[in-house]
């Protein structure tokens, strides 16, 4: 994750796409079953990200993105959801720009979740 693939880094000032704590918490420090639970919203989020995509209701999409994010602590992910759903709420016409927020903080949390980098889950 980082330069040249689309996505920015964590770093300083930027935090992880997957708060680890948060997981941990949630998972009462289960490894197996933080993976279960990871595993389960990458599954979820591409298939969802993909409703959306094919002209789903943003507002129930983004509000099942949002809970499932807070859940893992994908505290961007979920950011951007409630953004989503508020435009879809409000009935903006092109929530485009929300929606394109969403999508590549679901991708960044993806990609961290594939690539094992959740900081000790």
């Amino acid at each position: 994750m980082g330069e040249g693939d689309g996505r920015a880094p964590a770093g300083p000032g930027r935090e992880p796409p997957i708060d680890a704590a948060h997981l941990a918490a949630q998972t009462f420090d289960d490894a197996a079953l933080a993976r279960e639970v990871l595993a389960m919203f990458v599954a979820q989020a591409r298939r969802l990200i993909g409703e959306a995509k094919a002209g789903g209701d943003l507002g129930r999409i983004a509000h099942l993105l949002s809970g499932s994010a807070r859940g893992i602590g994908a505290h961007r992910v979920a950011a951007a959801a409630a953004a989503v759903e508020t435009a879809s709420v409000r009935g903006e016409d092109d929530p485009g720009a929300a929606f394109a927020e969403l999508e590549a903080a679901v991708d960044d949390a993806v990609a961290a979740i594939e690539a094992g980098d959740i900081g000790g889950a």
